[in-house]
């Protein structure tokens, strides 16, 4: 029998080292997230335009639309998951509530119903809704599971690390399984090829998401005493000011990496020529960001958290302004600097969800009030808000320049492409470095805030500072 979330230890704070096999298993739940996440991210819009058949216009209008509502859901459920309290924990039962609901919701997404064009709309509306809110339900308290399993912040970033490259891994896989499986289980009926392909990929993330739910224990509980609303849990976030920075920091990198994941495609078919490429340049970017954020911890040995962001935020900048003096032909230079970018933004993820986790403990230890799950999941409204006006950008520029889908373009709509895969995002990175330059935990401070927080266990007051 577990013991509860608030009382494990009997204590608030914990500085536990955790074995390889915890670390692992945390991963397995990001592995499972991808089987969604990248499936949408890469497949979904020409799932939607070729497949499904609707406009490319009213898809994009849908995915701004829709990640939006998505994104004001992500407060919710980290308020609702502050508020859980089970014999397993807070955040944990969720990875086993959650298997059903997005299972089924991949499923339908991906479903063609015979339907006439508004009823189609009116379809994918609502499935790609009750897809997005069912990711959140299961994403949101997976992610809030970093701040409480240790307080040890060399042992989050190591376990974000983990996490990082279970959902880097687990993406290029989805990324080269997809079209495969699609065609194979479809046997020539496409649609039912999606459908299908979809059900296996519940089957397996369910199985994933029950190893993440065994593998890992809550360590760190609120304080006894805590009884706090909703609204006190949003004051205590607008006064968090490594919060606030860290928020406007996830919003403006989104920014950087969607414009140039998404821009990427365009470049190799149109501005290079070589659509056949697409899938390779983007497998090298995957693994790219997956050796960065293995990389974390022996970084983080030698650098704190801070200037590291801040050096390769600057790298990625430089990187992608350079990107904008490659010749067309020269793809060999093309694969290394997308190699240099992928790595030097894959330690980005496990640094930032680490100094979230920090953050936390930052607001217990100067309010006495702990809300974990609340800043994790605000922490992925501003990453999806990013994402959201990212796109939107894309699409108004390209409009604006006058991209025409599957024709030779003009020199205006080649010079957008080009600026929006590398001079843009470069400005995007600069002014990341900007923002970062203003986070104030450190690993001295924290270690300070760790301390101050063990010596106040079971104390109803915040920790002095």
């Amino acid at each position: 029998m577990e013991q509860s979330a608030t009382s494990v230890k009997n204590t608030s704070v914990t500085f536990d080292k955790l074995s390889f096999k915890e670390k692992v298993g945390y991963a397995l739940g990001d592995v499972a997230s991808n089987f969604y996440w990248r499936v949408f991210d890469v497949f979904l819009f020409i799932f939607y335009t070729d497949v499904f058949g609707i406009s490319a216009a009213a898809v994009g209008t849908m995915m701004l639309v829709t990640r939006i509502i998505d994104a004001v859901s992500d407060p919710l459920m980290g308020a609702l998951a502050d508020r859980t309290n089970t014999r397993f924990g807070k955040f944990r039962p969720y990875l086993i509530l959650g298997i059903i609901p997005i299972a089924a919701a991949g499923v339908l997404t991906f479903t063609v119903p015979d339907l006439g064009d508004d009823g189609k709309l009116i379809w994918a509306y609502g499935t790609y809704i009750f897809m997005m809110l069912a990711y959140t339900f299961i994403n949101v308290p997976y992610g809030a599971l970093l701040g409480v399993v240790t307080s040890n912040s060399q042992e989050r970033t190591t376990l974000t690390s983990f996490r990082f490259i279970g959902a880097f891994s687990g993406g290029t896989l989805v990324a080269y399984m997809t079209p495969e499986l699609v065609t194979y289980l479809g046997a020539g009926n496409e649609a039912l090829g999606w459908q299908l392909t979809m059900a296996c990929y519940g089957l397996i993330s369910a199985v994933l998401f029950c190893l993440t739910f065994f593998a890992t224990k809550e360590r760190i509980a609120p304080p006894t005493n805590q009884q706090t609303s909703i609204k006190q849990d949003i004051i205590d976030l607008t006064n968090n000011k490594p919060w606030l920075i860290l928020f406007s920091l996830a919003l403006i990198i989104m920014f950087t990496i969607t414009l140039r994941a998404s821009t990427g495609t365009f470049y190799f078919k149109y501005y290079v020529n070589r659509e056949d490429l697409i899938g390779t340049f983007t497998a090298v970017y995957m693994i790219s960001l997956a050796l960065g954020a293995a990389s974390t911890p022996l970084l983080t040995k030698y650098f704190d958290k801070r200037p590291l962001l801040i050096g390769l935020m600057t790298i990625v900048a430089i990187l992608s302004a350079g990107f904008y003096f490659i010749p067309a032909h020269n793809l060999t230079l093309m694969f290394i600097m997308q190699a240099l970018i992928g790595f030097c933004l894959g330690p980005k993820s496990p640094l930032v969800f680490s100094m979230y986790a920090d953050t936390a403990d930052y607001s217990q230890y100067k309010n006495g009030r702990r809300a974990t799950a609340m800043i994790f999941s605000a922490a992925a409204f501003s990453q999806k808000l990013g994402g959201a006006f990212a796109g939107a950008m894309i699409g108004w520029m390209l409009s604006s320049m006058g991209y025409v889908a599957n024709q030779q373009q003009s020199p205006d709509s080649l010079m957008g492409i080009l600026l929006l895969n590398t001079i843009i995002p470069a400005g995007f990175a600069l002014l990341a470095v900007w923002v970062v330059k203003h986070y104030s935990l450190d690993e001295q401070k924290m270690r300070q805030i760790n301390q101050s927080l063990y010596q106040a266990i079971d104390k109803s007051e915040p920790a002095s500072e």
